[in-house]
């Protein structure tokens, strides 16, 4: 099966080596690697012509002016031509080399149209030191607090092209709205793959800030009531609660 990874970025010299790499590294080879650039101005496009070279055919990209990440991400979609989609932050990184094996096999082996893993959170210039674990666990209810990690959340094509691609009205929790779509709304099969894919640094977009924490949460509960899934009357508070710890110890 042909994995299509595809990574967004937007004036990111200071770790793409590292996600590019991991990438490169994989022993899996039937790989199709998409870069989607924002239109950096920094050394980001020289970093990507020299790692194209050694993908040898195997990496395309395109810098341009975008709508926002989810935006990004979707044109990598429709770029991606492989039968599997995964998308990979530009400060993230897979933890071993046969990350993809691992992913590759469980599709096969399985026979769903997505799978899930788990990942670590480390520090941002300490890698090897991990601050917290993300260990999903099989499918349970969105609505009790639930919901896989999303650079560890695998689909195939097909589901993209069926159900749709990222909703461009949610600004940071997009990627909550997708899963939430896909496994809940769709009931798109699925299995938990019982290992740590990824390694993230602390600090994605929705923890940031205060403001984003409070935004976010705002989002998830639009998305719930906009595929008429209902919460319990604590869920708002759980939520913030929850993306409140992940900022206080970034």
């Amino acid at each position: 099966m042909k994995i299509s990874i595809i990574t967004v970025c937007w004036n990111s010299e200071k770790y793409l080596k590292t996600a590019i790499e991991s990438v490169l590294n994989q022993t899996y080879q039937d790989i199709e690697y998409i870069i989607i650039d924002g239109g950096s101005t920094d050394r980001t496009l020289d970093i990507i012509k020299h790692y194209e070279l050694l993908f040898k055919g195997r990496m395309r990209w395109v810098s341009e002016k975008d709508n926002g990440i989810y935006d990004a991400m979707n044109k990598g979609i429709r770029m991606s031509t492989g039968d599997i989609v995964g998308l990979l932050n530009s400060d993230d990184f897979y933890t071993t080399n046969t990350s993809l094996d691992k992913i590759a096999d469980t599709f096969i082996k399985e026979n769903v149209d997505s799978v899930y893993a788990d990942l670590y959170y480390v520090k941002e210039l300490e890698t090897d030191k991990i601050v917290r674990s993300w260990k999903t666990g099989k499918m349970r209810p969105f609505s009790g607090g639930w919901h896989p990690a999303h650079p560890a959340f695998f689909v195939k094509k097909e589901i993209y092209n069926k159900y749709g691609t990222f909703d461009l009205n949610y600004r940071i929790a997009a990627d909550f709205e997708i899963m939430l779509r896909f496994l809940e709304k769709y009931s798109v099969n699925s299995f938990y793959l019982k290992d740590y894919i990824v390694k993230m640094r602390l600090g994605g977009e929705s923890n940031k800030s205060f403001e984003n924490i409070k935004k976010g949460k705002n989002e998830i509960i639009s998305a719930f009531k906009q595929h008429n899934i209902a919460i319990p009357f604590y869920y708002p508070y759980k939520r913030w609660l929850s993306k409140l710890m992940q900022y206080l110890t970034k």
